[in-house]
């Protein structure tokens, strides 16, 4: 699927107009529990215009680990899938009281179901193009992450409106995005990498950005290097680690002339991936 700025402009305006239509108001959790799917985007960036607060949750989490977050979060409105709603959500929705609207997304229903929930699709179909996005202060809440939970109950850390500012000076100074560039980050916006920098920064400078909702496949990958003709390519040490087991030769297959820069996140690189990385793909990880 493609999308256009414009497009996408018309998306989010559509769901800031839905939340203000449901009643949510400036400051309220609108959480996210998505694959990399297109509505999971205009889920967060519509969430932003309307100045409530934006929440992605990683989509392989248990019912527990959701609970923990949407109950420490306040969580006044989840948008996930009908499966995941039914397999994680449903169980525990009870033990979560503010939470007060599930949207699904590819839901059967056009309108409000048995089990208390909306259809993402109806609620952007009959919401309003236009959206007049209020002022806020650059203290203002924006995002709200959570840590893993391995050493105790999650935290919550806070971005703040005036994080952009920040998001969109790394995107240059991190990873040198010009508008001309195509960029794929192949982080979940469930962390926050995949939000910073696989929504917020490369937006703010005008990119195209690739998103892929598989997993790591090495073949496929390549190809999606290749055929869309990535120049920067901002991935994790655990999925170079991967693609380096896999052999050079499978990258030497692929025409990766495109590929300007490459660079990782999530913990300390090893020298090999480095070395392999000028071998493989012309360029020092």
């Amino acid at each position: 699927e493609e999308a256009t700025y414009g497009q996408l402009a018309t998306a989010t305006d559509r769901f800031a107009a839905a939340l203000t239509r449901l009643g949510v108001g400036r400051g309220d959790r609108v959480f996210t529990l998505l694959g990399r799917v297109p509505e999971l985007y205009v889920t967060v960036l519509g969430t932003l215009k309307h100045a409530s607060v934006a929440c992605p949750l990683f989509s392989a989490f248990g019912p527990e680990p959701i609970r923990q977050r949407l109950d420490r979060g306040d969580g006044r409105v989840l948008v996930t899938t009908p499966a995941m709603y039914r397999r994680k959500v449903a169980p525990i929705r009870s033990a979560l009281p503010a939470l007060r609207h599930v949207i699904l997304v590819g839901a059967a229903e056009a309108s409000l179901d048995a089990d208390g929930t909306l259809d993402f699709d109806h609620l952007l179909a009959t919401a309003p193009a236009g959206f007049e996005i209020p002022p806020t202060d650059p203290e203002d809440m924006a995002l709200l992450h959570f840590t893993s939970g391995t050493t105790g109950t999650p935290k919550g850390a806070v971005h703040v409106h005036d994080a952009v500012v920040a998001h969109h000076a790394t995107g240059t100074s991190a990873l040198d995005l010009h508008p001309e560039d195509v960029f794929w980050c192949t982080a979940d916006p469930g962390w926050v990498t995949g939000t910073s920098y696989g929504i917020i920064a490369p937006l703010t400078h005008g990119v195209t950005s690739v998103v892929d909702e598989g997993e790591l496949e090495v073949e496929r990958w390549y190809r999606i290097l290749e055929e869309q003709r990535v120049t920067v390519w901002y991935t994790a040490p655990t999925a170079l680690r991967m693609l380096m087991r896999a052999g050079t030769d499978v990258a030497r297959r692929h025409d990766l002339r495109h590929l300007r820069f490459v660079a990782s996140v999530g913990e300390p690189l090893n020298p090999e991936v480095v070395v392999w990385g000028q071998e493989a793909l012309g360029l020092p990880i």
